[in-house]
C-alpha cells in the first residue's frame, strides 16, 4: 500500500533513479521507492527543483505545503490523468441547478451531523451527561430537511456544530482542552490548534483522493465554488471530520499523549510545534489505516472509505444511484 511521506525537518528532496532521496541538514540520506509514495506533506523548510516536480507528476504524486504554523498553503497538483469533461459538466449542472445542489449539500450536512451524533451517543453511553446534545442534534437533522437554501443549511449545521463542540467539555477529561468558542485564525487555545491542524490534514487527504477520480476538486456543493482553489474536498471532509479528526483528538487528550511542550504561542495564537505535529500525524496515519465495517459484511480502511465516498458521488452525478453519506455503524 502506498504511503504519505511527512517532512517536518529541513531537508532537500532529489530524484535518484526511481527513488526519492531525502537529504537532511546533517547530510543523512533516506531513500524511498517512488512506487511506495502516495503523496508528500511538507511542514519543514524544504528544497527541490523542477526535475523533481516532473518526476512527481509522471508518477501521479501530489505535494502539499504547510506553513510554519501548520496551516495548509497549497499543492502541486500533477497534470490531471483522470479528469473527465463529462463529469465536470455534470458537476457544473448540479451546482448551477438550485434543487440539485441543495440535495447534495444537505446530504453532506446530514452525514456530518449523523457522525457527530455517533460520537456523542458513544460517550454518553460511557460517561453520561450528553442527553441534551443528543436531542439537539436529532432535532437539527429534522431541520436540515426544511432548509430552502444552502446558506440556510450551513447556518443550521453551524448551530449544531457549536453544541457539538460544547459536548467536548464532557467527552474530554483534561481541563486544558476546555471549549469556549471556536477560533481559527489564529487558533486561541490548544483545542483550536488540534481542530485546525487535524482538519487541514483531512482536507489535503481528501484532495489527494479526489485526484484519483474523475471529479474536479474546484466544484463543491455545500461549500460555495468561488475564488478558493478547491471546495469539493471541504464537502467530503465534513462527513469524515467527526469520525477521523475528532476521535483522534479524544484519544490524544484523554490518554494524555500531548504535553505543554507540544505547543508554541506566537502572534497571539496557539499552534502545534514539530513535536506536536509528529504525535498527531502518527495517530492520524494509524486512523487512516484502521479498517471498519460498511455495507453487508464488507470492510475497508478509512482512507479507502474516502475514495468510495467519491465514487458514490460520481454515481449520483451521472444519475446511476442517489448519493447517501457514509455513517459509522457503531
Amino acid at each position: 500500500m502506498k504511503k504519505t511521506i511527512y517532512i517536518f525537518s529541513p531537508c532537500e528532496i532529489k530524484r535518484k533513479g526511481n527513488t526519492l532521496c531525502l537529504i537532511k541538514a546533517n547530510g543523512e540520506k533516506k531513500y524511498v521507492p517512488v512506487s511506495e509514495v502516495f503523496s508528500l506533506m511538507i511542514f519543514g523548510e524544504t528544497t527541490f527543483n523542477k526535475r523533481l516536480l516532473e518526476f512527481l507528476s509522471l508518477n501521479e504524486i501530489t505535494l502539499h505545503i504547510f506553513n510554519h504554523y501548520g496551516f495548509y498553503m497549497g499543492s502541486f497538483y500533477p497534470r490531471t490523468h483522470y479528469n473527465s469533461g463529462f463529469m465536470t459538466l455534470k458537476q457544473c449542472e448540479h451546482y448551477l441547478d438550485h434543487t440539485k445542489r441543495l440535495i447534495l449539500a444537505s446530504k453532506f450536512a446530514e452525514g456530518s451531523l449523523k457522525n457527530m451524533l455517533k460520537n456523542v451517543t458513544y460517550y454518553h453511553n460511557r460517561k453520561g451527561g450528553l442527553s441534551s446534545t443528543i436531542k439537539f442534534l436529532e432535532e437539527t437533522l429534522l431541520k436540515l430537511r426544511e432548509a430552502c437554501s444552502v446558506e440556510e443549511l450551513m447556518a443550521v449545521e453551524g448551530q449544531a456544530k457549536e453544541q457539538y463542540y460544547i459536548s467536548f467539555n464532557t467527552i474530554i477529561d483534561d481541563a486544558e482542552y476546555h471549549y469556549e468558542k471556536r477560533e481559527r485564525r489564529p487558533p486561541k487555545s490548544r483545542l483550536d490548534a488540534l481542530l485546525s491542524f487535524g482538519n487541514s490534514l483531512l482536507y489535503v487527504t481528501v484532495l489527494g483522493e479526489i485526484y484519483k477520480t474523475h471529479l474536479d476538486p474546484r466544484i463543491g456543493f455545500l461549500h460555495a465554488t468561488n475564488y478558493r482553489k478547491f471546495s469539493l474536498n471541504l464537502d467530503i471532509a465534513e462527513v469524515f471530520k467527526p469520525i477521523i479528526v475528532d476521535r483522534i483528538i479524544f484519544t490524544l487528550t484523554n490518554k494524555r499523549m500531548l504535553s505543554p511542550s507540544c505547543y508554541m504561542e506566537e502572534l497571539g495564537g496557539v499552534y502545534f510545534n514539530e513535536n506536536g505535529r509528529k504525535i498527531f500525524v502518527e495517530q492520524y496515519e494509524n486512523k487512516l489505516k484502521q479498517t471498519i465495517s460498511y455495507g453487508k459484511r464488507m470492510r475497508a480502511s478509512y482512507q479507502r472509505m474516502i475514495r468510495l465516498e467519491l465514487y458514490k458521488l460520481e454515481k449520483h452525478l451521472i444519475g446511476e444511484k442517489e448519493y447517501e453519506p457514509f455513517v459509522l455503524q457503531w
